[in-house]
């Protein structure tokens, strides 16, 4: 089986998740993709014992550069079509409260999920530079938007906490991964030597300002282009994206530069600009739906790699009983990120009840983290920095999704009351 057979065969699994999850589980799409994922991951183990010759290991998972595939295409492009997404004029009334917490909730996430994983670790006897846990800390801080946003709409929960958890998990995807990828590159500078300040500095700023520059650049350029063509050419518009992405982003990784927070920077330029008068019409239309399509299809892939991530990881009692304390560090690294900028914003703005407590279990983990843990390079701890991602994803998806539903109709019901 070559890789195309193997794409072929991803692609044919994306579809039969969404179908059998619209119409059999009728579940959240994250939700219920999880759910089947883990039966695939069941079922190829459950085959590999019975019939020895259907075993499939880490090594017939790894021959295929599934982390390249992943981290140049993938990546790049669920980065882009959420940017690409994010509508600033809907979220003009909360822009403030989302950028807060995003930006400040993510690095709080961070600190707190990677210094409590790295004592952790220690006390159960396992060892991680506490550089790499903080890259943990901030690989587990993107949340997804898709199935939370399902349950808000369907229980009529208030618009102001709908729009503050959808702007926040849209645009704290790009800051969580351009913040684990800069810890990456310092964690790997100091196994070299002791990084001093100035070159934590330049690293940082080679990074995300490197980045933010290129996903200007061809952002604009995009636009540029987007402008000038015909509104029924819209195939034309969908390659130039298209095109404007994977070579903004070849661009970035070729100045060693971070070419997510390219992806991220092109999708909100292009996006924003693409909603205004000049270049809106059927066209436009056109290709904000390609784009929706290549995430939705892209993150349902991502969920048939959870599936197969059971035969990469090993199975060592202590890195899943580590994952499974980390679960309530994530937890508890959440609550922290998102009470302590709403508290302090509360001084001069008025959030509605229960706001903490939805942003706080409401915001699952998807797809982001899981393709983020596989592209990691090698080093002394990695296996159980995928352990604990794919058993913090699965449980949030699965505990959290299933039980939400509880949640916002006993606040609902306490609203009204």
């Amino acid at each position: 089986m070559n890789v195309f057979d193997i794409i072929a065969l991803f692609i044919f699994l994306a579809g039969l998740f969404i179908f059998l999850n619209i119409y059999v589980l009728k579940l959240p799409s994250t939700i219920g993709e999880m759910i089947l994922a883990l039966l695939l991951s069941l079922c190829i183990i459950t085959a590999g014992y019975l019939i020895p010759s259907l075993k499939i290991d880490a090594a017939h998972i790894e021959e295929y550069h599934y982390a390249d595939i992943i981290y140049q295409i993938v990546l790049s492009f669920l980065l882009f079509s959420s940017a690409l997404n994010m509508d600033f004029k809907k979220l003009a009334q909360h822009k403030t409260a989302v950028l807060i917490l995003a930006i400040v909730g993510v690095i709080i996430s961070t600190g707190i999920i990677g210094t409590s994983v790295y004592f952790m670790l220690g006390w159960i006897g396992i060892k991680l530079n506490f550089l790499y846990c903080l890259v943990f800390g901030a690989l587990i801080s993107p949340t997804d938007p898709i199935a939370v946003t399902e349950y808000l709409r369907r229980f009529k929960i208030s618009k102001n906490v709908e729009m503050k958890i959808e702007g926040e998990s849209l645009l704290n995807d790009g800051i969580a991964v351009v913040l684990a990828l800069t810890l990456l590159d310092l964690a790997g500078g100091q196994a070299d030597h002791q990084l001093g300040f100035f070159e934590v500095i330049y690293i940082f700023l080679a990074d995300v300002g490197g980045g933010i520059f290129i996903g200007l650049l061809m952002g604009y350029l995009g636009y540029r282009l987007l402008k000038y063509i015909d509104n029924d050419e819209f195939h034309v518009e969908i390659l130039i994206t298209i095109t404007i992405v994977l070579f903004g982003t070849t661009m970035a990784d070729f100045m060693h530069v971070s070419s997510k927070q390219a992806a991220v920077i092109m999708g909100l330029v292009i996006g924003n600009e693409g909603r205004s008068t000049e270049v809106s019409g059927i066209a436009g239309d056109y290709v904000f739906k390609f784009w929706n399509l290549i995430q939705d299809s892209f993150a349902t892939m991502l969920f048939v790699l959870i599936g197969l991530e059971m035969l990469v990881i090993p199975l060592r009692f202590d890195y899943f009983a580590a994952g499974f304390f980390a679960i309530n560090l994530v937890l508890l690294g959440r609550w922290m990120s998102v009470f302590i900028p709403i508290k302090i914003m509360s001084i001069k703005k008025k959030f509605e009840p229960h706001t903490i407590s939805v942003m706080s279990w409401g915001t699952l983990r998807g797809g982001i983290p899981i393709a983020l843990s596989l592209t990691l390079p090698e080093f002394n701890g990695k296996d159980v920095i995928i352990t604990m991602t794919y058993v913090v994803v699965v449980w949030t998806i699965i505990y959290q999704g299933l039980t939400l539903p509880v949640l916002i109709k006993s606040f609902v019901a306490d609203t009204k009351n």
